[in-house]
Order: structure tokens, then C-alpha cells, then sequence
């Protein structure tokens, strides 16, 4: 199982945010899964690959070129692609992943978000979206897209593709679940 990790790269962000991504990466770790992320060694981003390594797991890293010396690539993943823009990096995160996890975050993590959401609904791919958020940051969105449902902008279905977990063990188990139905069919 790969695990692919949509978070905040900001060093302007509460500790609280930076643990639960660490939390989190041990959490990936125990598993024994993998865990792909976008390369960069500061802020959640680094902390979810640096707990995944602390405790033994595997770690994959997809960074863009321009964003190496800005982001500060993370060389001490197991495998760090470096591609040529944020397209190919979010096509090749992926390709890599079977389950995605979107902690809190800004415009990079939300667009990650709804391009892999939008992407299941289409079928372009199967693999569940938990958005993991302990602290409410994405309460508004939450009711936005209920909103944007009983408007019918959101089409029937397509809100049942994701999954709100409150701690790392439901969104983890979450995805374990997942991927058992998956093997039973």
C-alpha cells in the first residue's frame, strides 16, 4: 500500500499541524506502507516523511524542478523524482499512490484535492480520499460542498467519494477498509 500525503509545505504554520503530519507518517510506517509525498523536507510535508523514515518506512518524494531550492527537497527519501512541473508531479502522485490523505493546507493542498477528487469521480482512478482534519480547518469546506450538493452542483455520488476522519487511526483504517473491499471483489 502507497500512501500519498496532500499537505501544507508553509514553515509559517502551529506545531499542531507539523505533529499531526507526524503523527501520521509513524502511523504509515507501522503498516508497513509507503509513503509519497511532494519531495520537500520543511513544514508538514518534511515532518510526514521524516516520522515515516524515523519508524522505519519507505518514503517517495515528487518535486518539481523550479521548487527543489524553494521547498527544499527532502534528498533523504528513498526515492525523490524530481519532474518538470506541477502537472507531471500530481500525475506521477498519482500513478504512485493507492489511497490519498489531504491534511490541512492552503491553494497547493486544495488544488491537489480536487483534482484527485474530481479524477475519482470521472473513474479515472478507484483509490479513497480521506481529508484527515482533527481541527476543523476544513469544517467550511465541508459545508460548502454540501451546499454546493443541494444546489446540484455537486453531482449525487460524488461527496460519498471522500471520507472526514477526526484522528489518524480512522483515516488509516479507513483506507485499510477500503482496500479489503477492493480484494474481496
Amino acid at each position: 500500500m502507497r500512501v500519498s500525503v496532500f499537505c501544507s509545505s508553509s514553515p509559517a504554520i502551529e506545531d499542531k499541524y507539523i505533529d499531526l503530519a507526524s503523527q501520521l507518517g509513524s502511523e504509515i510506517a507501522l503498516r508497513k506502507w509507503d509513503l509519497v509525498s511532494g519531495g520537500g523536507r520543511i513544514s508538514c510535508m518534511g515532518a510526514v516523511a521524516r516520522a515515516a523514515r524515523e519508524r522505519g518506512g519507505f518514503t517517495i518524494g515528487v518535486i518539481p524542478e523550479s521548487l527543489v531550492k524553494i521547498e527544499f527537497a527532502d534528498h533523504d527519501n528513498h526515492e525523490l523524482h524530481v519532474v518538470k512541473d506541477m502537472r507531471e508531479r500530481k500525475g506521477l502522485i498519482e500513478e504512485l499512490s493507492d489511497a490519498f490523505v489531504v491534511l490541512p493546507g492552503g491553494a497547493g493542498t486544495l488544488e491537489e484535492f480536487f483534482e484527485i477528487w474530481v479524477g475519482r469521480f470521472l473513474k479515472f482512478h478507484d483509490k479513497p480520499i480521506v481529508l484527515l482534519d482533527p481541527f476543523d480547518i476544513y469544517k467550511p469546506l465541508e459545508e460548502l460542498i454540501d451546499h454546493l450538493e443541494m444546489a446540484n452542483f455537486v453531482k449525487p455520488g460524488q461527496r460519498e467519494l471522500l471520507f472526514w476522519a477526526k484522528s489518524v487511526d480512522e483515516a488509516l483504517n479507513h483506507i485499510q477498509a477500503h482496500d479489503q473491499n477492493k480484494e474481496q471483489k
